[in-house]
């Protein structure tokens, strides 16, 4: 596993930017007509109350513009100041140019600055953290702009049980910079290739194109229907790896480190799901007192935007105050983990909200 420490580094200010079609739980009745008891199980097994979608030509692109002028409309961002923007995405406008260049340009950044594209799902926001920590200790940057967001949403069938309840649309948008009083930060990430397909579009690229047998529609044995252009989950492996993997990853971390747990004041996991948080927190021998998980049951799964969401709504009024003591811990698509371990914060604003055409 890769292990990484940074010094004199640190968050500034976070947005995250949400879509701004309201789904409750009663809204998937329709989906599990003539099954109410499985819709019910979804329900106690995922905590998932509202989920917020994007609406229909609004882009992760557009809600990661927004959050951004939203931290220009705080005053706490100055873009003349960016030398790089990292965007973690895996539902980009195009295959090419990528979300980063377009971004840039909406922006009208100087051309000085470096900018690139990171594919990588929920654990993105640990790995875009890692990324531009190094720019920054590299000393060839001040100042970055990092984003991780994905609207996974429209990548789902209508007709999917299992995976309609879950995401939301989101992008979060976050300014890293040098800092000399920041405190340290310990990185730890890793990945497992073979269990790629645990988590997968399989068409739609180059390996299998769109449209022919890729888009015919079929059901699995519970009911589920997709198409291969449509997004996949094998939900029990990625229980399995999840349990198997974050612990281990999340004690070891600790040891490299020399943290002592019980100095840690919030463990924020990526939003998956309700039972894997509670797993998670038992096998890590944690009270779920400091696992935060109200995003998960106000949100839903964002994605890669999970984790800073978590920051702007459970922990936002506190960390614009002051430091708190945090393991930040991503795992998924890949597949693949991610767990910061630091202080974060304070930050000079904190915020979440939806996004707004106007």
């Amino acid at each position: 596993m890769a292990k990484a420490k940074f010094e004199g580094i640190s968050v500034k200010s976070v947005a995250v930017c949400h879509g701004p079609e309201k789904r409750t739980a009663e809204d998937e009745t329709e989906l599990f007509a003539g099954a109410p008891e499985q819709l019910q199980r979804v329900r106690d097994f995922v905590g998932i109350q509202t989920r917020w979608l994007a609406s229909r030509g609004v882009t992760t692109l557009d809600l990661g513009e927004s959050a951004v002028r939203r931290l220009l409309a705080e005053g706490v961002l100055d873009l003349e100041k960016i030398q790089a923007v990292i965007f973690v995405t895996q539902t980009p406008d195009h295959f090419q140019p990528c979300n980063a260049n377009l971004l840039h340009g909406r922006l009208g950044l100087a051309k000085e600055v470096l900018v690139f594209d990171v594919n990588q799902g929920c654990s993105g926001w640990i790995y875009g953290l890692y990324l531009a920590s190094s720019l920054l200790a590299g000393g060839g940057c001040g100042q970055v702009l990092l984003l991780a967001g994905d609207t996974v949403s429209q990548c789902i069938h209508p007709r999917d049980r299992t995976l309609r309840p879950l995401f939301s649309d989101a992008c979060a948008a976050a300014l890293v910079e040098r800092d000399s009083g920041g405190r340290p930060w310990c990185f730890d990430l890793g990945s497992d290739g073979k269990g790629a397909g645990a988590i997968c579009i399989p068409a739609g690229a180059h390996r299998q194109a769109a449209g022919g047998e890729a888009a015919e529609e079929k059901m699995d044995a519970e009911g589920n229907v997709r198409t291969a252009e449509n997004l996949f989950m094998d939900g029990m492996e990625v229980f399995n790896f999840t349990l198997r993997e974050e612990p281990r990853a999340i004690k070891g971390l600790w040891e490299w480190a020399g943290i002592d747990p019980e100095e840690i004041e919030a463990f924020v996991f990526h939003q998956a799901n309700l039972f894997i948080l509670q797993n998670l927190a038992k096998r890590l021998k944690i009270p779920m007192e400091k696992v935060p998980h109200q995003t998960l049951r106000d949100f839903g799964n964002q994605s890669s935007a999970s984790i800073p969401a978590v920051w702007c709504y459970e922990l936002g009024k506190t960390l614009e105050q002051r430091g708190v003591k945090m393991v930040s811990s991503g795992f998924g698509v890949g597949l693949s983990w991610a767990s910061l371990a630091g202080e974060i914060g304070p930050l000079s604003w904190a915020g979440i909200f939806p996004y707004d055409a106007r």
